[in-house]
């Protein structure tokens, strides 16, 4: 019988924003505890990437990116909507890795080239030759005025807007430091240039 027919109900659009980072953080910020733990499932990764590019080392990754969501949940309160979550997020794990850079003084990264090490790499048989590994370790000896805004844009796809509001920059500041990482990396890694074809 037609009679017994329900009638269709419409579908809303909360449907499509129920899990949006703004609304997560407002229902968090009203007691939702389960809302934080959705924020960092959906966060996780990128965090934890970002972490590791920063860092060109697997070793720290888990406990830096526990710390960043340890500030997360109890800074969250103080997050002002004015740009993207991301951005502020991005902002407070650049400065942890930061503050571990400087707690386990790893500033002599940066005469790496100068070491016996760099040397090894370049005469390195081609089967122990790690490209990856290698364009990490280039991208690690940057000064971290040009890592940061680099790594932001080619490993984590971020607009120069974005690295401008992250880093708290002017953005034709952004894009001057990128252009002088990449050419920072084009050098360095030129005597290698064969085994990276």
């Amino acid at each position: 019988m037609n009679n017994k027919q329900k009638p269709e109900m419409p579908i809303t659009q909360t449907v499509f924003t129920l899990d949006d980072d703004f609304s997560l953080i407002n229902a968090f910020n009203d007691g939702d505890q389960s809302a934080f733990s959705r924020l960092v499932s959906r966060h996780k990764e990128k965090v934890r990437n970002l972490i590791y590019a920063t860092l060109g080392d697997a070793r720290n990754v888990e406990d830096i990116s526990q710390e960043v969501f340890i500030i997360v949940y109890h800074k969250l309160h103080t997050f002002r909507f004015q740009s993207r979550f991301t951005t502020w997020l991005y902002r407070i794990t650049i400065n942890k890795c930061k503050d571990h850079l400087r707690r386990v003084k790893l500033r002599s990264i940066f005469t790496y080239l100068h070491s016996e090490d760099a040397e090894k790499v370049t005469v390195s048989s081609s089967e122990s030759f790690d490209i990856k590994q290698v364009v990490r370790e280039a991208v690690n000896r940057l000064p971290e005025k040009l890592r940061y805004p680099l790594i932001l844009r080619d490993f984590e796809g971020c607009s120069y807007e974005e690295i401008a509001d992250v880093l708290e920059t002017e953005i034709g500041t952004v894009k001057s430091r990128i252009f002088r990482a990449r050419e920072f990396l084009k050098k360095d890694l030129e005597p290698l240039k064969n085994e990276l074809l």
